[in-house]
């Protein structure tokens, strides 16, 4: 690590930390570090169970329902049950989440479903995927402060 002389009398030095350190460097490391995990797991679990060209996509809806779930049990927990490290969220909640959670490819699918002639398959898609991941996330907070105050009470 380097040091610079400042202003901050006679003789004094200030170490000088490396651009990356400063500031956002940290949370955009571990936001990537998550979002390779969680886009990785998204690609296994399309690989896993693959939707034919015109089917209904199961799995992205799945994939996203289950990612707004957890996104659900994690604020909770970190946001009133206990203090985490500053880097956990940007970590697990925006990158593993974000990540594996893919409303990109959902939207990919729901111009297939047009694309091959499913208007209405398009439509159930696009608004009980939308339906799906706002109740997951509802009912995986809300579950998880049932649980917590059962635990504490």
């Amino acid at each position: 690590m380097r040091s610079s002389r400042t202003g901050r009398g006679p003789g004094a030095v200030v170490p000088v930390r490396p651009a990356l350190l400063r500031g956002q460097g940290p949370a955009v490391a571990v936001v990537a570090l998550g979002g390779a995990i969680g886009a990785t797991a998204r690609y296994a679990a399309g690989l896993l169970w693959p939707t034919a060209p015109g089917a209904f996509p199961w799995t992205t809806l799945l994939v996203n329902a289950v990612g707004c779930a957890a996104i659900g049990v994690l604020l909770v927990v970190i946001a009133e049950v206990r203090a985490a490290h500053p880097l956990i969220r940007p970590f697990l909640g925006t990158g593993v989440l974000g990540g594996f959670t893919t409303f990109s490819t959902y939207a990919v699918d729901v111009q297939q479903l047009i694309d091959h002639g499913e208007p209405g398959r398009a439509l159930a898609y696009l608004l009980g995927t939308l339906l799906a991941a706002l109740g997951a996330v509802w009912a995986a907070a809300t579950a998880t402060r049932l649980v917590l105050r059962r635990r504490s009470g």
